[in-house]
């Protein structure tokens, strides 16, 4: 192809990015063409299957990972040797802690999870190098902070339908991150976590949780498929509910 005919937006970008989405929304949204070139130089896409660790908690990792596809959870140890699940991430976001000695949470693949990792070190490099990567770097901790707060207004304030129509639509909002805002067609999404997890993450005992699945099915706001898969037939109307 003539150069003069090259997008403008993947002229220079490495192969290994071009095709991928989450650049675009993720910290590598922050990096020029040629920092893309030099950090994929380290960068390795795998999949790795439900369960797998990507951190440990209290633990230094030697990489940090873009999520590229499928859920990953947080969760933190108690002093009873129970693990309480803490919060949930998606593509595009960032799995890691820069600039700490120590992963303050574990993080686990809920799902089959397709990932971009890189070595600590060069990303640690490159964001002091980089004032446009640190910047996303910021506005992902604070999007994570947001969601934090939002999640204990959840867990506090929302009543048990509340708290399971909330999860289930952050589920559908975020598992497609490049669905866009205005689309609101039947969505269908795999639950990422055990109804046991769900019970954990909400609060609330397996039969509420329960419960409150069959009280949205009987509503029409959501449809039983098979497995763990659900239809959403509206997002407005889980919305609504979740949002009361």
């Amino acid at each position: 192809m003539d150069d003069s005919r090259k997008d403008i937006h993947t002229a220079g970008v490495p192969r290994i990015c071009q095709a991928c989405e989450a650049r675009h929304k993720g910290i590598c949204g922050g990096m020029e063409p040629e920092q893309l070139l030099e950090l994929s130089r380290s960068t390795k896409i795998r999949t790795v299957p439900v369960g797998t660790e990507l951190l440990i908690e209290g633990e230094t990792s030697g990489t940090f990972s873009n999520i590229l596809s499928g859920v990953v959870k947080l969760s933190k140890l108690m002093a009873d040797g129970r693990h309480q699940i803490v919060g949930l991430q998606f593509a595009p976001d960032f799995v890691g802690r820069p600039f700490s000695d120590e992963s303050l949470v574990a993080a686990e693949a809920a799902t089959d999870v397709t990932i971009c990792t890189f070595p600590r070190d060069a990303l640690e490099d490159m964001t002091s190098r980089s004032p446009g990567l640190g910047k996303m770097l910021l506005s992902q901790s604070l999007a994570e902070l947001d969601e934090a707060r939002d999640w204990m207004l959840t867990l506090g304030q929302r009543t048990a339908e509340e708290r399971v129509a909330h999860f289930l639509h952050t589920i559908a909002a975020h598992i497609d991150p490049y669905r866009k805002d205005d689309d609101e067609s039947t969505v269908d999404i795999e639950l990422p976590l055990s109804r046991a997890d769900i019970a954990d993450f909400l609060g609330l005992t397996i039969e509420t949780v329960s419960r409150q699945f069959t009280r949205l099915r009987n509503q029409g706001v959501i449809e039983k498929l098979d497995g763990r898969n659900i239809r959403i037939p509206s997002l407005d109307a889980l919305r609504e509910i979740a949002e009361r």
